[in-house]
């Protein structure tokens, strides 16, 4: 029977009419799966949202050790990334762009670590002050998200974002040119341009700028950072892989888009799932 609750982090059937074609069709050798797969992605997106532990999930969901299976092995087999990238290109195109991006946006923000981070995966940022992990994010300039690494927060922007523009130049061939602030100057710069063949432009603060002010061709990235931390389970780092806590990263983003793409549709955010015994 499919579930009647609702929370505000469950998908809507217009959202879910975007993220299913996207899922990998379920295997027809073996047991068939037992649970819906629309109520697993919910309990993922429910984990995300509220930043609970996966032993809290309410018992109208699937059961916890099922859920983070799939959300194991979804981060692990690349099905996570795919559902992310295929939503992406549709969020691209209904904005008039083509679903590949040519352009970007890089920067970083340490979050906190909590205990269950363990020493070698985390690290202490001076500038801010913050004991836990870095995540470095590559967006496009309508903020979507293009690439994300995460790392001890003690690794300098310059060296930190090294490894996350490899992956980036493999994953986005097309996109070889980015903005940045400051805190990527110097080495990068020519690094970037050697061994990736990307341009990347440094936009600086205005001489004598205080506190925080939106700079022209970054903002973009600053708005998805705010989008990602909304998400509780990522207000701060608790996962003890990185590789887990830059998969909470492209569930927040699938929500994200997968409500932009819906938005404006007229079916009900709160309008109640339907039962077997109903239709």
């Amino acid at each position: 029977m499919a579930r009647s609750v609702r929370y505000p982090s469950d998908l809507t059937d217009a959202e879910w009419a975007y993220v299913q074609p996207l899922l990998p069709v379920a295997s027809k050798d073996g047991r068939p799966e037992k649970h819906d797969r629309r109520d697993i992605v919910d309990a993922i997106l429910y984990v995300t949202h509220n930043g609970v532990v996966w032993r809290a999930l309410p018992a109208d969901f699937p059961p916890w050790k099922t859920v983070y299976g799939f959300f194991e092995r979804w981060k692990k087999t690349g099905v996570t990334i795919t559902v992310h990238d295929g939503l992406r290109g549709e969020v691209r195109q209904a904005e008039g762009r083509s679903a590949t991006p040519t352009a970007g946006v890089i920067d970083s923000r340490s979050v906190k670590g909590a205990a269950t981070v363990a020493a070698p995966t985390r690290g202490y940022d001076a500038g801010k002050k913050v004991n836990g992990r870095k995540r470095f994010i590559v967006v496009d300039t309508l903020g979507l998200l293009l690439a994300v690494r995460v790392v001890p927060a003690g690794r300098q922007d310059r060296d930190g974002a090294r490894q996350l523009l490899v992956d980036h130049y493999f994953t986005t061939p097309t996109c070889r040119f980015l903005v940045a602030d400051a805190g990527f100057a110097g080495r990068f710069v020519a690094w970037a341009a050697d061994v990736v063949r990307t341009t990347v432009e440094i936009v600086r603060k205005e001489e004598g700028q205080q506190g925080f002010r939106p700079l022209p061709k970054r903002w973009v990235v600053e708005r998805t950072l705010a989008w990602i931390t909304a998400h509780r389970r990522l207000a701060r780092d608790y996962e003890r892989d990185p590789a887990s806590s830059a998969a909470f990263v492209y569930w927040a983003m699938i929500r994200t888009m997968a409500r932009r793409l819906a938005h404006g549709t007229p079916v009900p955010r709160w309008a109640p799932r339907k039962t077997t015994e109903s239709q």
